[in-house]
């Protein structure tokens, strides 16, 4: 299988250890798609709807069961503990909700079952409870797939060279801007994105998600666009209705900060898997679409990749079989580490920890030294 194969799991595993920034192997690996998705059992790839709506109820389950305790008994107990009760809630309502999050997620990708409409409908009621244009993400997220590391044409966390950062980021280049610019990120960066299209790939004209007639889609797309916006516009009207009915701070406190930590979550799981200083990005010279799919990494949670649905510790396996469900992916990852050797890289490092670093490392990408073109590697020396 060439040398892409010749490291084993543990060596490669020991090595990100004492070396997580050691930088993966940008040339074209040793082997090909086929050759990866032979070593992976073939039932990995099989979907269970029955499996799969087993993890939507649990997941629904335990969110009803925190929304109950919540209102049922949190003004029961004594002040301040009436008041305080409230961020457990929050924090573990949102994890549950991000959970939720990957299982939409997964439909988009055809991952939930052997049924089209079944993943459509379950991913669009699921996404549009989360305020998510179910559609319109399912195929922009689906195009960042099919380009990621691509400096020209992926859509998401898309770097910028050195020429074109922001006259202002050596402003935030410190600390206190990097606390700024990871808070703004973590609460304003989804709805940002999903409107305006802000740190995702540039285009010749208005670009946004609610938008039917957006450059980001094609007009075989476009009514689904408008579907996802109805799903969208319906959400908002009965949040509104149960503001006039509960009040607004009611609906803040149950929904709007779970929803707020879920955004959060969704950001920055989205920005570690694929912004590392060991990671390369390509334009049009070098890329190819198994050499992106690598360009990922996978990180440890600790406790919460049980609560997201592994989608934090087997992203490169997700990046080359989309349509695997979440279920087997740990099983997959395991099967196809051996051939990737140090094409597969594992960051342990914990989140909060990596979150900082890369805030730091990564500012612009450019090529090494006097090359010019082709691969691009994070830099920070503005």
């Amino acid at each position: 299988m060439g040398a892409g194969g010749c490291m084993s799991v543990s060596d490669t595993k020991s090595e990100q250890k004492n070396n997580p920034l050691k930088r993966v192997p940008s040339e074209k690996p040793p082997f090909t798609i086929s050759d990866l998705k032979k070593v992976i059992p073939p039932h990995c790839f099989n979907r269970s709807l029955t499996r799969s709506f087993s993890y939507v109820v649990s997941d629904l389950i335990i969110s009803f069961l925190l929304y109950h305790i919540a209102t049922a008994y949190f003004h029961h107990l004594p002040p301040p503990l009436s008041s305080l009760a409230w961020l457990p809630y929050w924090i573990t309502q949102g994890c549950v909700l991000t959970g939720v999050w990957v299982i939409a997620h997964e439909c988009g990708h055809h991952a939930f079952s052997d049924y089209q409409f079944v993943d459509d409908t379950v991913g669009f009621l699921l996404h549009s409870a989360l305020l998510v244009p179910y559609f319109s993400w399912k195929y922009s997220h689906r195009r960042h797939h099919s380009n990621t590391g691509s400096l020209d044409r992926d859509e998401v966390f898309v770097p910028k060279p050195r020429s074109k950062i922001t006259w202002y980021s050596k402003y935030l280049n410190n600390p206190p801007g990097r606390i700024i610019s990871m808070l703004a990120t973590l609460t304003l960066g989804w709805p940002l994105y999903l409107a305006f299209n802000v740190s995702g790939r540039p285009y010749d004209r208005f670009a946004s998600h609610y938008v039917p007639n957006s450059p980001i889609y094609n007009d075989r797309e476009r009514l689904q666009i408008w579907l996802s916006d109805v799903g969208i516009a319906t959400m908002s009207y009965f949040l509104y209705r149960l503001a006039v009915l509960k009040g607004v701070s009611w609906v803040i406190c149950v929904y709007g900060v779970p929803l707020l930590i879920v955004n959060g979550f969704l950001v920055l799981i989205t920005y570690l898997q694929h912004t590392h200083p060991s990671l390369p990005h390509y334009d049009g010279s070098e890329w190819d679409w198994l050499r992106g799919a690598l360009a990922t990494v996978d990180r440890d949670y600790g406790v919460l990749n049980k609560v997201f649905h592994n989608i934090t510790d087997t992203h490169v396996a997700h990046h080359l079989f989309s349509t695997m469900p979440h279920y087997n992916a740990m099983e997959a990852t395991k099967a196809v580490r051996p051939v990737l050797g140090e094409y597969y890289h594992l960051d342990e490092t914990p989140w909060y920890v990596a979150m900082w670093r890369e805030a730091k490392e990564c500012l612009f990408v450019e090529p090494d030294g006097e090359e010019k073109g082709g691969v691009f590697w994070y830099k920070n020396k503005i």
